[in-house]
C-alpha cells in the first residue's frame, strides 16, 4: 500500500473543510486515483471540531486514516493542527492557517487560547504557514479561507499540475462565487513557497 496517499483536513464547523475536500476528492478521481473519504462533524454546527480524512492511490481499502499515518494534515485553525498532530508521520507536511478561533471553553472564559501552537508544530514537522484569513479578506470574502488553503495544499504536495484545478474549483462551488473562488485557488498557490 506504499503507493496510497492520505490528508487529513481538520478545522472547527463552518469553515469549509468539506466542501474544501470535495474539491481534493473530485480532482484525484479526475487524475484517475481510487479515492475515499470519511467526515466526522461533531458538534461542527456550534463551533465543534470537524475533521476530514482522504485517501487515494492505486487502490484504497478504507477511509480511515490511523495516528502516524497522514502524509499531509491541512488545519483550518491553529489549535485544530495540534490537535490532530499525532495523525501526522514523522515526514509529514502540514499547512497550517494562521488563525485563531476561540472554544466555547475559551469564550466563556474557563480557559485561554493556547500559546504557541504554531511553533510547536513547525518545530517538529515540515510546516508551511498561511494568513488565509488575510488573504481571503483581501480578495473580498473570509468565506473564501478554505479554497485559499486548498491553493496552499496543491502546491505544498507538488499537486499543481496534476489535473486541472480551476475546472474542478469551477465545476464544485456556486456559479456565483465562482470567480472568488478562483482567485482564492491563485492566491493559495502563491502563498506557497516552491
Amino acid at each position: 500500500m506504499s503507493n496510497v496517499r492520505s490528508m487529513l483536513l481538520v478545522g472547527v464547523g463552518g469553515q469549509g473543510a468539506i466542501l474544501t475536500a470535495k474539491v481534493l476528492v473530485a480532482g484525484l478521481m479526475e487524475a484517475g486515483y481510487d479515492v475515499k473519504m470519511s467526515e466526522v462533524h461533531g458538534m461542527s454546527q456550534r463551533g465543534g471540531s470537524v475533521s476530514t480524512q482522504v485517501h487515494w492511490g492505486e487502490k484504497v481499502n478504507s477511509p480511515v486514516i490511523g495516528k502516524g499515518a497522514a502524509d499531509l494534515i491541512v488545519a483550518f485553525e491553529k489549535m485544530e493542527a495540534v490537535r490532530y498532530a499525532d495523525y501526522l508521520k514523522p515526514d509529514g507536511i502540514v499547512v497550517v492557517n494562521d488563525y485563531e478561533i476561540a472554544s466555547s471553553s475559551i469564550a466563556a472564559g474557563l480557559c485561554e487560547y493556547p500559546e504557541g501552537c504554531l511553533e510547536a508544530m513547525q518545530k517538529n514537522y515540515k510546516c508551511y504557514v498561511v494568513k488565509a484569513a488575510e488573504i481571503a479578506e483581501s480578495l473580498g470574502n473570509t468565506r473564501c479561507m478554505n479554497i485559499v488553503l486548498f491553493g496552499s495544499l496543491v502546491k505544498a504536495l507538488g499537486m499543481d499540475t496534476m489535473v486541472d484545478w480551476e475546472d474542478v474549483i469551477s465545476r464544485t462551488v456556486p456559479e456565483k462565487f465562482r470567480e472568488l473562488n478562483l482567485n482564492a485557488y491563485r492566491a493559495g498557490l502563491s502563498a506557497v513557497a516552491s
